[in-house]
């Protein structure tokens, strides 16, 4: 049986049934049927429901007369990358910046839950960073052919008809390659951190370590604006004009 967060233990305790059922039913065995639950995905969840409460009240304290201070730390966040999405990618990026704005949100809260006590960063295991790497991927590829139809395959063919043939494999293990670059840097940077956190707390568990919870909040916001900024290079290569 994997050590579990308590929050981990709670989930497996009210779902370990149907989760280990619905993993057969997808001709999937879980490793341990009576906690088929990893903290990752548990930590996850408490993210994803964490946000939920968060956007629902907002959406309820919304005022264009007296804004809160929730509206404008979430309409800093909102400026913050629509501004950036503009620089980047040009005039038409309004559309994207609901898309990136979840993104960083969900990547950011992932960071920083593991400075929490009880709780770990989910971003400290690869498949984390690995699922939100692929549905980046997913999105600005959609986004490309959206907006260029079939004429979006052209962006993987080079300028010039002679080099299609070379240039289609290099094109897609780049754009492959990219999932593998957003996956890598974000765990690496998160388990470091985790990491170096985990082992100063064990040494000196009073007042030394929180320099290091400093250094873990800038890394998690570091490491969320650069995840997000690539996104968005890569979502201006896909939609751009000039391909």
């Amino acid at each position: 049986m994997p050590e579990q967060l308590w929050f981990t233990e709670i989930l497996n305790h009210l779902f370990a049934t149907p989760v280990t059922s619905l993993l057969r039913t997808l001709h999937i065995e879980p490793k341990y049927p009576a906690a088929p639950i990893s903290n990752s995905f548990s930590m996850e969840v408490l993210v994803f429901a964490f946000l939920l409460v968060l956007f629902l009240l907002l959406r309820s304290r919304l005022s264009v007369d007296r804004p809160g201070a929730l509206q404008h730390a979430f309409e800093g966040v909102e400026g913050f990358i629509q501004g950036q999405s503009e620089e980047i990618i040009g005039h038409h990026s309004e559309g994207y910046t609901a898309f990136l704005a979840v993104l960083a949100l969900f990547i950011l809260f992932c960071n920083l839950i593991g400075i929490v006590p009880g709780f770990e960063s989910p971003t400290a295991v690869p498949i984390v960073p690995l699922g939100c790497a692929i549905c980046a991927f997913i999105y600005y590829q959609s986004q490309g052919f959206k907006h260029g139809g079939i004429s979006y395959l052209k962006h993987f063919l080079g300028p010039m008809p002679a080099l299609a043939p070379l240039m289609l494999p290099i094109e897609i293990v780049s754009h492959l390659a990219r999932v593998l670059s957003l996956t890598i840097r974000l765990f690496a940077n998160m388990f470091a951190g985790d990491m170096v956190t985990l082992v100063f707390f064990s040494l000196v568990p009073i007042g030394f370590p929180i320099p290091f919870l400093g250094l873990h909040i800038g890394v998690s916001l570091l490491q969320t604006y650069i995840f997000v900024l690539l996104t968005t290079v890569y979502l201006q290569g896909a939609v751009s004009e000039e391909h």
